[in-house]
């Protein structure tokens, strides 16, 4: 039997997680699985459901790494060997839900499109979601994609000399 793709073990990955995270509080922000087909490295991206949270700690990451763990050995998806990283979205955090494109309106985005044609990135303010669409302003106006067209989005932190380091603003937090 031929090993699965990357996106196909991403996306059983993703749908797995994503069934069992609301029972523990969280939300699976993203999924990468990378690196060697006999060897793969399986990334997981996590942050508290709730929106008011703080952001997540190290501490809690431990601590759900071990259910996570324990659904990729119940679910197997790789044949084989692999490695598991769990950890918060960090600053350049990166948006895939209708919700996320909403929860960080206002944030600088880096947006990275399917399309084999045309223009496919765009930097600019995520001025949010609406009417299926997100939308981001740049320099050169106002522009709206489905979300089945994009194919990445992160924030882009906000490196200030004087403030330090801020990573990405919720909405409202200004």
């Amino acid at each position: 039997m031929a090993q699965a793709s990357f996106d196909d073990i991403r996306a059983t990955v993703l749908q797995g997680l994503e069934a069992l995270a609301a029972n523990y509080g969280v939300d699976i922000v993203d999924v990468e699985v990378v690196g060697s087909p006999n060897a793969p490295t399986v990334r997981v991206r996590i942050d508290h459901a709730e929106e008011s949270a703080p952001p997540i700690s190290l501490d809690e990451v431990s601590e759900h790494t071990a259910w996570i763990s324990d659904y990729l050995d119940e679910a197997d998806p790789i044949a084989g060997h692999f490695t598991l990283e769990v950890s918060s979205p960090g600053m350049a955090r990166p948006l895939r839900k209708a919700r996320d494109f909403e929860r960080f309106a206002g944030n600088d985005v880096s947006l990275s499109l399917k399309t084999t044609q045309g223009r496919r990135r765009y930097t600019g303010r995520l001025d949010g979601y609406e009417d299926g669409m997100a939308r981001i302003t740049t320099d050169e106006g106002t522009f709206s994609f489905k979300l089945e067209d994009i194919r990445t989005c992160t924030i882009k932190p906000d490196f200030d000399a004087d403030k330090g380091i801020k990573g990405a603003r919720r909405k409202g937090s200004r």
